[in-house]
């Protein structure tokens, strides 16, 4: 019966009724953090769903990235004044569940708009829920990849049969990789964001997830037992890098990729969100080198690699709560923003919704194609209210791992001091 019922509000709400020969339009109001090639990207998206829609209209604004369009969406849920809908990182919905910012989503709800869990890959779709209880949609998968300059490493004999990077996999393996690219003229190896906390949690969670580690254990301890030498030799890999004068030390964001760009260094690790600069590159003739990106290499057991994704919720609104009508037509926001994401891909992100990657378009988009392996193997941040984007876990990144990565700290006490920090802020 409660399926007849929200198939029956479904109906109601978004088929729309005629009025005096006019459609009848549900408003939805829609905040989000996006920008640069993402922003465009979306717009274009907002703009098809608007001609294909015309029962709903979404009134869209787009906020300041980080901390403070988390504030204000936190602010904005307390006192029922948030939006009908809202982009979010996974990584972020223990602390918004915590804050009371989030409102769940029933499976009645999702089914009544045919959202399947069996459309998304289950680490993914389990990203999205605290204690069992859905509060987010996943759009997409981002993770950082392996950009290389096909052309050095050609000249290197590291590029196989198949056209793809090889000779990379295993720690030993990849350091004599970057000595023989520097050897053969490069200023370094590989050029990594090494200023900042948030670039180096990607690099190491992938390395410590490659090694089945636990960095939050069932009891709600960080990096307890071995799981602490497990994020030892995370950093130490990282570390011998850049003190073995195969990667730049304390360098910022947009000198690391000009590093890659320049031709100064053939490897660079960074976000799928810089494909789109380097096929602009490329596209006008500025780059010098054919270039392409893969999965990080395994390093250790098998392969991981750090993930978040673009999620879509429903904020609460303390006093002024979203009508199940409303929410019906939320739902058919998220669902179609799916069905439509193969194009949203084109901003190298990886589509969430499985029959987004499983079609002709994005099976040749490249270099997107490629690592699309990794929405297997993605490991997603611990699930904590200390965790996730603009969280306590990238501060204590940036507090302890960055110096560490830089020589300026041991990775063993540093690891020993981020775990007595954060288990000291449960």
């Amino acid at each position: 019966m409660r399926n007849l019922v929200g198939a029956a509000l479904l109906s109601t709400a978004l088929l729309g009724t005629s009025v005096g020969g006019a459609l009848a339009q549900e408003t939805v109001v829609w905040w989000d953090f996006l920008s640069g090639g993402d922003g465009v990207r979306m717009k274009t998206l907002l703009d098809k769903f608007a001609e294909e829609n015309p029962d709903i209209k979404i009134e869209a604004t787009t906020l300041e990235w980080g901390t403070p369009f988390y504030t204000k969406l936190q602010t904005s849920a307390a006192i029922g004044e948030g939006p009908d809908i809202s982009t979010y990182h996974l990584s972020r919905i223990p602390l918004g569940v915590e804050t009371g910012t989030l409102s769940a989503i029933s499976a009645d709800e999702m089914a009544a708009a045919g959202i399947s869990a069996a459309d998304f890959e289950d680490a993914n779709f389990k990203a999205a829920q605290v204690d069992g209880a859905q509060y987010a949609v996943p759009f997409d998968i981002h993770s950082v990849v392996l950009y290389y300059n096909k052309t050095a490493l050609e000249a290197a004999g590291l590029i196989g049969e198949n056209g793809l990077p090889t000779g990379l996999d295993g720690v030993d393996n990849f350091k004599a990789a970057l000595e023989k690219l520097k050897a053969n003229g490069s200023d370094y190896g590989i050029s990594i964001h090494t200023a900042a906390g948030d670039s180096q949690w990607r690099i190491f969670y992938s390395l410590f997830g490659q090694q089945d580690g636990q960095f939050l254990d069932d009891n709600g301890e960080f990096l307890s037992g071995d799981n602490l030498d497990k994020a030892v030799k995370a950093t130490s890999v990282v570390a011998d890098w850049v003190a073995s004068g195969l990667a730049p030390q304390s360098v910022d964001y947009p000198a690391s990729i000009a590093l890659f760009t320049g031709g100064k260094a053939p490897l660079h690790i960074n976000g799928v969100w810089e494909v789109p600069t380097m096929a602009d590159l490329a596209a006008k003739g500025e780059l010098g080198f054919e270039w392409g990106a893969i999965q990080l290499p395994t390093f250790f057991d098998h392969p991981a690699t750090w993930a978040d994704s673009h999620a879509f919720v429903i904020p609460n609104r303390v006093g002024n709560e979203v009508s199940p009508e409303k929410r019906a037509a939320v739902l058919k926001v998220i669902h179609w923003m799916n069905e439509n994401s193969t194009f949203w891909a084109t901003a190298g992100h990886i589509p969430a919704y499985r029959p987004a990657r499983d079609n002709d378009e994005f099976r040749n988009m490249q270099p997107n194609a490629v690592y699309s392996s990794l929405a297997e193997t993605a490991v997603f941040d611990p699930v904590s209210p200390l965790a996730g984007v603009a969280s306590p876990l990238y501060d204590a990144a940036g507090n302890y791992l960055m110096p560490a990565v830089n020589g300026e700290i041991d990775p063993q006490t540093a690891m020993e001091e981020m775990r007595d920090d954060l288990n000291g802020q449960r």
